[in-house]
């Protein structure tokens, strides 16, 4: 039997970081995957990023993670979401070269010292007294002292097209039965949720022409704090929207829906719902948006993000007919709904190891995710920990003030899921302090000390921060005084003249001047990054709101104390979304603690319930709030742990 320090069961996003952070920091590891020819495969839309996952993938990166580099590499266009909104919820997108994607990740990991890649499937889990030893497959036996399941949708794959469904992992790829029935074997608690994926179109039989298009940045901002300005020609994605008839096709088929028929029985995506979905839960709609996104360079698959579905292939290409622009198109690949085991994540650790079995570690949407940046986030933190185990040395703890990763999986592993879990700056209450921008400030110590991020950009890491504290106290020092000159400045920025003398931190607070235009008004200190004054500026700009959510931390101390009638009708409440209001309706929580741990319900319903309670009950008792940030959970078995919090602000 060959032996390993570290077994990664499955080659996906989140099998792919495992991987490579456990090799990085110096263990022998063993990556295992079903095809060796779909390393990182995208499985469904051609994009890293967006609205909350965007922070996840930079928390990666300042870790010393993958995911920003390969996507700064193979992307064809740069968007920064929320660009017009506040610094806190702006989050990165890329759309991806899916084919060279894969390549990269394929050349990268075939050149990974510590590492070897073989093609087996994962059978069984050696287990003895209560311990991982290794992996049972197709192709023998491994041994290992830690050992990461990543199997993404390929634990008990059953792929529906139609009321027809057949296994699978992806379509055209086999699924993973095995090992699903090994874990219930061992007496894990096994849910299954369902996902699904879009059909795919040939560009050249896209009418364009009354569609509206979307371009990427002019000035495209990288992921990677490590990445250099990227200059390369960005291709357009285009929007269209469904109608009635597209509405009325889809009503008259739901008989030969898996989902409606019966067939389907797991849970779906809500955040992502199939198009039959939308139609039936929001039948006021009259229309919802069709992203059409390219698959790559030079490709002519399309991607009709929006129109995820398992109805039956003629009603797909009645539904793409209905579309404008989509008249004529050719379907390349049809969409399909998929259904996999999960495993409940409360049965981990926040190390991600499982509380049944020792360092056996689960990552990726086997702990009931969606998403490839989540998997990333995952698989990181994962491996880290397998290859800290191997060394005994303490393992990493992310909480819920340091990351978004941390944030991820406090609320995995505390709340569990009922459903596929999608990461969104609402969940975060730190968000303005563990922003897009601070990643690196945040975590690049911590990666650095790990071995996974060169001394090189840790550096970068270093300049920045010392840019930070010289670049305040010069604004806090330099004045302007109120002369003619600065003042007709002022006026062409549409900014009240001076009348005074003002320091350049009091004239960076104005709504109307950024580090741009302060910098015409007077000279800046030189020799600072770019990078550090986006965070002055940011820091500045945002004080007073900073403070006012610490306040708002203090408060969410005493929840537990704070008790909800058994008879509280939530359906009244305004500003709170249907899900929430649901869930609520259903857990019936018997105070606000326990309502803040359900899944999905966010700081801000928490803080609109604590408004209505007030005004119901003219106020409730005030305990004196610990300062001080939430801790992530511990293993109490190991006492002495690495801890990330954040200090920065």
């Amino acid at each position: 039997m060959n032996n390993y320090d570290v077994i990664v069961i499955g080659a996906g996003h989140a099998g792919i970081e495992a991987g490579l952070a456990s090799a990085r920091m110096g263990v022998k590891t063993l990556l295992l995957t079903l095809d060796i020819h779909s390393l990182g495969r995208m499985s469904c839309n051609p994009a890293i990023g967006g609205v909350g996952k965007g922070q996840l993938v930079k928390d990666i990166d300042a870790l010393g993670g993958q995911m920003g580099k390969a996507a700064d590499a193979c992307a064809i266009q740069f968007r920064i979401l929320n660009a017009s909104r506040g610094a806190a919820v702006q989050s990165s997108r890329a759309q991806i070269d899916m084919r060279k994607y894969g390549r990269y990740m394929e050349k990268l990991l075939g050149s990974q010292k510590n590492l070897t890649v073989k093609e087996a499937e994962a059978h069984k889990l050696l287990v003895r007294e209560g311990q991982v030893g290794g992996v049972v497959t197709d192709k023998g036996e491994f041994g290992a002292k830690c050992v990461v399941i990543c199997p993404g949708t390929f634990l008990e794959g059953l792929i529906h097209v139609g009321l027809k469904h057949f296994s699978g992992g992806r379509l055209n790829e086999r699924a993973s039965f095995g090992l699903a029935q090994n874990l219930r074997e061992l007496g894990f608690q096994i849910l299954r949720f369902k996902t699904g994926t879009c059909p795919r179109l040939d560009k050249n039989t896209i009418n364009y022409l009354d569609l509206i298009r979307q371009d990427g940045d002019c000035l495209p901002k990288p992921f990677s704090f490590s990445s250099k300005n990227i200059k390369r020609k960005q291709a357009p994605c285009y929007i269209t929207y469904t109608n009635p008839k597209t509405h009325q096709v889809i009503r008259d088929n739901l008989h030969r829906s898996p989902l409606y028929s019966g067939k389907i029985h797991a849970t779906g995506v809500r955040y992502c719902p199939s198009i039959e979905d939308k139609i039936v839960k929001f039948a006021d709609k009259q229309r919802h948006q069709v992203f059409l996104e390219p698959e790559g360079a030079g490709v002519n698959e399309v991607y009709p993000n929006g129109i995820s579905t398992s109805l039956p292939q003629d009603v797909q290409l009645q539904i793409l007919h209905s579309i404008a622009g989509l008249e004529n198109s050719r379907v390349i690949r049809y969409g399909y709904g998929i259904e996999h085991a999960v495993v409940q994540p409360t049965q981990l650790y926040p190390t991600l190891e499982t509380k049944r079995i020792k360092r056996l570690y689960l990552a990726g949407q086997i702990n009931g995710t969606t998403g490839y940046e989540e998997a990333a986030a995952q698989g990181l933190v994962a491996g880290i920990n397998a290859a800290l185990a191997v060394k005994n040395k303490a393992p990493l703890v992310l909480d819920r003030a340091s990351s978004y990763i941390g944030v991820l999986i406090d609320d995995l592993t505390t709340k569990g899921t009922e459903e596929p879990y999608r990461m969104f700056t609402s969940r975060v209450e730190y968000r303005l302090i563990i922003r897009e921008d601070n990643a690196d400030l945040r975590l690049s110590k911590t990666g650095f000390d790990l071995g996974l991020l060169s001394r090189k950009d840790f550096s970068r890491t270093e300049k920045k921060i010392k840019g930070v504290a010289a670049g305040r106290a010069y604004l806090k020092q330099a004045r302007l005084k109120p002369v003619k000159a600065v003042n007709l400045k002022l006026a062409r920025l549409n900014c009240p003249p001076l009348s005074r003398s003002f320091s350049l931190e009091e004239l960076l607070k104005r709504p109307q001047i950024n580090i741009e235009n302060l910098a015409t008004l007077h000279k800046l200190k030189p020799g600072i990054p770019e990078s550090s004054w986006r965070e002055i500026e940011i820091g500045i700009k945002y004080a007073g709101f900073i403070q006012r959510q610490c306040k708002d931390v203090e408060r969410f101390k005493h929840l537990e104390k704070i008790k909800l009638p058994a008879d509280f009708d939530y359906s009244g409440l305004s500003g709170i979304s249907r899900e929430i209001r649901e869930k609520l309706l259903r857990f019936k929580p018997l105070n606000l603690g326990q309502a803040s741990r359900i899944s999905g319900v966010t700081p801000v319903a928490i803080s609109l319930l604590m408004v209505y309670l007030k005004k119901g009950t003219g106020g409730f008792a005030k305990g004196k709030a610990n300062h001080g940030h939430p801790a992530g959970g511990f293993d109490q078995r190991k006492p002495n742990q690495r801890r990330v919090t954040n200090e920065q602000d």
